[in-house]
């Protein structure tokens, strides 16, 4: 009698392949953080961003290729505090934060301050994620996420940088731009996650202009990568704000009418 056939057993080193991408993602996060600290200002902004993208394409290979592990999501998510908390906020501080010093010592522990309120903004938005994870709508977000409150920071650092513009000059700059991205992930403002409008037949499909919309991006981002980044960034960083008063404005409206 024929035994009855059971499938191949998956290969217990294909669960490696997500977690190396999340490696690698650790790994950029940490170059940033030593780059930013002798001061190679550049290399650091981009680290952050090749991290984004290996943060990307951890959870799509996961799922691609069945090997989603609850160790996988904590990983990931300690990976991504270092990542998208830690080293955005050491990048800032080690190019512009640490001159508010040169405005009394006052200055020089708000500029330390602001750099650890991102970065404890970004764990707190990452633990209110994962005790979020199948509770809510997956078309959004709530509060921006770190990639993008990262990519922000990153991107602002980056063009300043690159049109020669001094830190010191800008330390009240920076010191805006890295309190206002980090209560950002804290808010409850909503975030498009660009994840389809729903469940059902055609939930993952986006509007034709959509498409045009993002080789255009492409095309700009070759020409000139920080000023794009920022410009996009900047602007999914403020569309939360923006839609609230919006929907804001269109309830005080009915309840005039």
């Amino acid at each position: 009698m024929d035994q009855p056939t059971q499938p191949p057993r998956r290969g217990r080193g294909i669960y490696l392949l997500p977690n190396l991408f999340t490696t690698g993602g650790l790994f950029a996060g940490f170059f940033a953080i030593i780059a930013a600290s002798q001061g190679r200002i550049e290399a650091a902004c981009v680290a952050i961003f090749v991290a984004a993208i290996l943060d990307g394409l951890d959870g799509r290979v996961a799922r691609l290729t069945n090997t989603q592990s609850e160790f996988g999501v904590q990983y990931d998510s300690l990976a991504d505090l270092v990542s998208f908390g830690m080293a955005p906020a050491l990048v800032m501080y080690h190019w512009s934060l640490v001159a508010l010093k040169l405005d009394g010592n006052t200055m020089g522990k708000v500029g330390w301050l602001a750099a650890f309120l991102y970065a404890a903004c970004a764990a707190l938005r990452l633990a209110r994620f994962n005790s979020q994870v199948g509770k809510v709508d997956k078309r959004w977000f709530i509060g921006l996420a770190s990639p993008a409150a990262a990519g922000v920071m990153a991107s602002s650092v980056w063009t300043f940088h690159s049109l020669d513009l001094d830190g010191v000059s800008l330390r009240y700059v920076a010191l805006a731009i890295t309190v206002v991205s980090g209560l950002l992930m804290v808010s409850l403002f909503r975030y498009t996650s660009f994840k389809g409008r729903g469940s059902g037949p055609g939930s993952d499909r986006v509007p034709f202009f959509a498409v045009l919309l993002i080789v255009a991006a492409l095309i700009a981002l070759w020409i000139d990568p920080p000023k794009t980044l920022l410009a996009v960034l900047g602007a999914y960083a403020l569309s939360g704000p923006a839609a609230w008063l919006w929907r804001l404005r269109g309830r005080r409206g009915a309840a005039a009418g």
